[in-house]
């Protein structure tokens, strides 16, 4: 049974679900990580290719369990896996409080990512709302979206000032704490496998089926006809590069600026801005994407991450520091939806789960060595630009290679 009665379409509160979760995971050291890596590195004597480490880990680990998660979401739903998955990363987040070495972070991440949440890496928040949505599907990931603004227009500044305030030790298990407390409980209150479980059909209101199973509203690929089409393959290098190139900045940017004598308190709200501009691009990219193939959406994601990127190398000043953050939210925001989005529109909902379970081993490791990379060229000649310059180059790549990848024909069956 689903938890209320209403003439609203259930998966309506699914996806606003998935929105607080969003919200709630700017503070489960994702986006606020790089406001802590400047203050813990001084305190610790940790130089940043192991802040690196610790951001590949948390991505290996995603990998190697998602062949697994995903298949238990498409079988028993995201409802309880989610609310563990709070309860992991909250603890791993909490126990920041007592490290005193650079393998201990790593450690930490990697239980962190077992079960992660937040990104497009999270199969537990990214895979529920697409099984109860086709028609309408860009529009719930939209809405779903503007939680990731609110996350980190509060999150970002709240997270410096317990730094400034506390210390960054006493930040971590507060923050955790927060999460954890609103996340368990709307999970096993709100989240629910498919709307078929339910008598429901996807997408129109509370329409019975007139036949259990799931409706077939949409080509439904199995995971063997995904790895025979070429279509699948060329996603994978796409998203591989992305995931490696922004690997390569995305983590190490705040503490750029702070290296750069950029005050961390402006650098937390220029941060809030960046979470701001991927929700307002989720939003846009959601409503967009049934008039535009979305492919050509996501390359044009993919080169604004591109501009931001060379923004980030240039910035030296609180314009710029603002500029770039703000492009990198656009780009950042229009990557998320088209992860969560394209996998489905390209190869249906039944076997989403599987599928998506498949490809994250080899996009989120292939993205998982950008981070130490750079902090590596950092830690050795100082400065960051050779490995970001490199990074720009890989997500231009992956833009041209996105284009080149229109929707499959899925494969006649012979019967």
């Amino acid at each position: 049974m689903l938890p209320f009665s209403s003439r609203i379409y259930y998966g309506w509160v699914i996806a606003a679900t998935m929105g607080a979760v969003g919200a709630c995971s700017m503070g489960l050291a994702t986006l606020n990580f790089g406001l802590f890596i400047k203050p813990m590195g001084d305190e610790l004597g940790i130089g940043r290719t192991a802040f690196g480490l610790a951001q590949s880990s948390r991505q290996v680990a995603a990998a190697l369990a998602a062949p697994v998660v995903g298949p238990w979401i498409d079988r028993w739903g995201a409802r309880y896996l989610l609310a563990l998955a709070a309860v992991l990363t909250g603890a791993g987040v909490a126990l920041l409080y007592f490290v005193d070495a650079g393998w201990q972070i790593v450690l930490l991440f990697a239980v962190m990512g077992v079960l992660g949440i937040g990104g497009p890496g999270s199969l537990v928040t990214a895979v529920p709302v697409t099984k109860w949505f086709v028609r309408q599907r860009g529009r719930a990931l939209a809405w779903m979206s503007l939680g990731v603004p609110l996350g980190g227009i509060t999150i970002m500044p709240l997270s410096q000032w317990l730094i400034e305030a506390f210390g960054w030790r006493a930040a971590w298990p507060f923050l955790a704490g927060l999460a954890v407390a609103i996340i368990v409980p709307l999970s096993l209150i709100f989240v629910r496998r498919i709307p078929e479980d339910h008598g429901l059909q996807p997408d129109g209101g509370w329409v019975p089926l007139e036949a259990g199973g799931i409706a077939r509203d949409e080509e439904a690929w199995t995971r063997a006809e995904a790895f025979a089409s070429s279509a699948f393959w060329r996603l994978v290098i796409a998203f591989s590069l992305i995931g490696l190139g922004v690997g390569s900045i995305a983590l190490h940017r705040i503490a750029a600026f702070m290296d750069r004598g950029l005050d961390p308190m402006m650098i937390s709200f220029a941060t809030g801005l960046d979470a701001a501009a991927s929700g307002v691009t989720q939003f846009a990219a959601g409503m967009l994407i049934h008039r535009i193939p979305i492919r050509f959406v996501g390359a044009f994601g993919f080169l604004l991450l591109a501009t931001a990127s060379i923004l980030t190398i240039l910035t030296f000043g609180n314009a710029l520091l603002f500029a770039s953050m703000i492009f990198f939210g656009f780009g950042i925001g229009v990557w998320i939806l088209l992860e969560t989005f394209i996998w489905a529109d390209y190869f249906g909902r039944q076997n989403l789960g599987s599928i998506r379970g498949a490809v994250m081993p080899v996009t989120l490791i292939s993205g998982a060595a950008g981070a130490p990379i750079a902090g590596y060229v950092r830690d050795i000649t100082g400065a960051y630009e050779v490995a970001w310059y490199v990074g720009v180059s890989l997500m231009i790549v992956a833009a041209l290679i996105l284009v080149a990848t229109p929707k499959p024909t899925r494969p006649t069956i012979d019967t």
